[in-house]
Order: structure tokens, then sequence, then C-alpha cells
């Protein structure tokens, strides 16, 4: 079955809008653990707006599950975090400093000689690396070029257009998880996904390992309880 990483960046959000340690990101790291999610994802970015430096280490020393850290890799300080804390996975975006959210993948091609050089030092480190990209032939193409053990397909278009026409917003997906598979990549997902529209992706993505999800499955556990979410959303992905 497809894992489900829990970003837990949202908590930390919350927690830095008041100060103090409420909620506790640790601790939100360790229960969804506890509640079956199968990964722990982070979203450091420079500012610390959300996640700081000083989380990322100290859910390291909880971590009991696979550990995702995400962000721009052109800033050395997040290179050098993530090489001291040697996550299971790093996933590799292409942020602009001023972005709110991640909202594009990497040009693949354009950045292919940059990303075959970073791919390779995350990779000497034992760590396996995940590429953010739009679910484009070419992308994807580029992508195995790296090196790169895994792509993480950018599910923002998917989510957008899921209620007008679902067949239409999963079909450059489905071209792409294809088009990875017979590469040989691995494939994850993220961006947007939610209890609405993730079982349909999940049914018809071929060789989907891996989807991340924060925003959206935050949001419904402030209604729904933490435990109960991490468990809706896991049963949309037994498909």
């Amino acid at each position: 079955m497809t894992k489900l990483s829990v970003n837990i960046n949202k908590f930390a959000t919350l927690r830095n809008s008041r100060g103090g340690n409420n909620p506790d990101v640790v601790k939100a790291a360790v229960d969804a653990q506890l509640f079956g999610a199968d990964g722990v994802t982070v979203h450091p970015r420079p500012d610390e707006r959300h996640i700081r430096y000083k989380d990322v280490y100290d859910i390291k020393e909880i971590i009991t599950t696979e550990f995702n850290i995400e962000g721009n890799c052109q800033e050395q300080k997040f290179v050098d975090l993530v090489l001291d804390v040697r996550p299971t996975q790093v996933t590799l975006v292409p942020d602009a400093l001023d972005q709110i959210t991640s909202n594009h993948g990497w040009d693949t091609i354009r950045y292919k000689d940059y990303l075959v050089e970073i791919v390779g030092v995350f990779k000497k480190a034992g760590i396996r690396v995940s590429l953010f990209v739009d679910p484009v032939i070419a992308m994807v193409e580029g992508a195995a070029a790296t090196g790169t053990d895994r792509i993480e397909l950018y599910t923002e278009a998917y989510a957008l257009n899921y209620p007008a026409d679902r067949e239409k917003a999963i079909h450059p997906y489905r071209a792409a998880a294809e088009k990875a598979g017979d590469l040989g990549l691995g494939l994850n997902a993220g961006h947007d996904l939610d209890l609405h529209n993730l079982h349909y992706f999940a049914q018809n993505i071929p060789g989907l390992r891996e989807v991340s999800i924060g925003h959206a499955l935050i949001s419904d556990a402030l209604y729904l309880g933490y435990e109960n979410t991490i468990q809706l959303y896991k049963r949309q992905l037994a498909v």
C-alpha cells in the first residue's frame, strides 16, 4: 500500500504565531507515528517561519518511521542540515525565498548539471533523494538523468481540476508515473491531496510509493481529530 507521510509544518506555524511550545511539534511527530502514519515530513525554510532547524534535530531523536526533509537545496544551510541529520529521504524543491508554499517542480533539463551534483552529494551520504517535478514527460526523463532515486509529482493541478473532470485531471499524472516506472524511478506525490481526491489518485497512479500531506490533513484534524484523520487518509490509500 502507498505510504502516508504526514507533513507537520502547520503545527509549527500555529506554535510560532503565539510563541512558547504549544502545540508541541515533537509531540505532533510522535503522535503521527503512534496514530498510524508511515512517515513524518518537515519543510524548513530559511526564515524558519514554521519548522525551525532545531525542530528537525529534535524530531530526528524520536523518529521511528521514515523521516523526509523537504527544502531548497540551493540554500547551503539546508544542505548542511540534511547531511547532519541524515533522514531517510530528502526531497529537493526549487523554492524561491519569498514563496508561501511550493508552486512548481524542477526544470530538470535546464538544471541537470546542478542536480547531478547535488543528488550525488546526498546519495553519497546514504540518503534517498527525491526531486519535486511537474507531471511532464520531459521533466521525468530529465530527473532520471540526474541519478535521483525518486521523483515527487507536484499535484496542485490535479487537485484544482479534479472537481470538473477527474479523468482529464489524472491523465498527465498517469503518463508521468508510467514513464517514471519505465525509467526505474520511485514515485511519490504531494500538494493539495485531500480526503476528496486522494483515493482516485492512488487508484490510478501506478507504482505510487508515498504521498506527503500536510495542510489538508491538519485542517481536517481540527474538526475530525488527529488520530481519526490519519486513519481516514490511510483508508484512501487502501486501493
